[in-house]
């Protein structure tokens, strides 16, 4: 996952309401948003599936529990046998230890894996992790986002994405018709606003908005999730070099 955007709000009658696009090589094998286990009515937790690494980058269980991943841009070369981010994941939505506990004892093998930031959501706190530094951050009430750097680290997409999301809330128009452009914006950013992360300036401009599109690297998951108070909604649109491959809606009742 590449940009996650929330709406926190722990009191009202959805109190998390998520949007994210994961951006990823369309050669990376990978299975759409599907139900985990024997069938869908035993299976526990509902997500994509990375075929390569085993994990998922977004993922939700019948308890309410969610949890996404970012990856962290760096010019530093990635460890080849360090394990799969995308394990962190899954390993929280099959658990049950709440949020802090689960990233405090995280926060202690950091260092194991490639750079990531992981937010993860209890049933009742919402909270982060930047692996860099070990740091766990319990999320305040209201929008925030993450993209490929540290929480809220103001890249153009990310403010612009965070921005948006603000502006429909406040209108009260957060169902799917009205959020999907969000996560459809192609906007490539000023030079003058880019961010420096090493890498090329083309690529730079490129990775800017908030859908990626290039021959062999984009956005392949628009996904907005909303968790209330007795249910969850998930919708993902799959998408490859040509387009729009699929679109996925699933809908549940939180079990105890």
């Amino acid at each position: 996952m590449c940009l996650i955007a929330w709406n926190w709000q722990p009191d009202r009658a959805t109190p998390l309401l998520l949007l994210a696009n994961r951006d990823e090589f369309y050669a990376r094998p990978a299975l759409p948003l599907h139900w985990w286990g024997p069938t869908p009515s035993s299976a526990e937790v509902l997500a994509g599936k990375d075929l390569q690494g085993g994990g998922t980058w977004l993922g939700v269980s019948r308890s309410g529990r969610l949890a996404a991943l970012t990856n962290y841009r760096s010019t530093e070369p990635q460890r080849a046998d360090a394990p799969s981010r995308g394990e962190l994941v899954a390993a929280f939505l099959h658990g049950d230890q709440d949020a802090p506990t689960y990233l405090e004892r995280l926060a202690q093998h950091c260092g194991d894996y490639n750079p990531f930031n992981l937010l993860v959501f209890d049933g009742y706190q919402l909270m982060g992790l930047e692996s860099r530094n070990a740091r766990v951050l319990r999320k305040p009430a209201g929008v925030g986002a993450v993209s490929n750097a540290d929480f809220q680290t103001p890249w153009p997409k990310l403010t612009r994405l965070k921005s948006r999301l603000q502006e429909q809330t406040d209108r009260a128009q957060t169902d799917i018709s009205s959020l999907l452009p969000l996560l459809h914006d192609r906007s490539i950013a000023p030079d003058t606003a880019l961010p420096h992360t090493g890498v090329p300036l083309e690529l730079e401009r490129v990775l800017s908005a908030a859908f990626v599109a290039t021959p062999h690297y984009g956005t392949r998951a628009c996904s907005v999730v909303a968790i209330h108070q007795t249910q969850v909604e998930f919708f993902e649109q799959s998408h490859g070099a040509q387009g729009l491959i699929a679109e996925n809606r699933q809908a549940f009742v939180i079990s105890p």
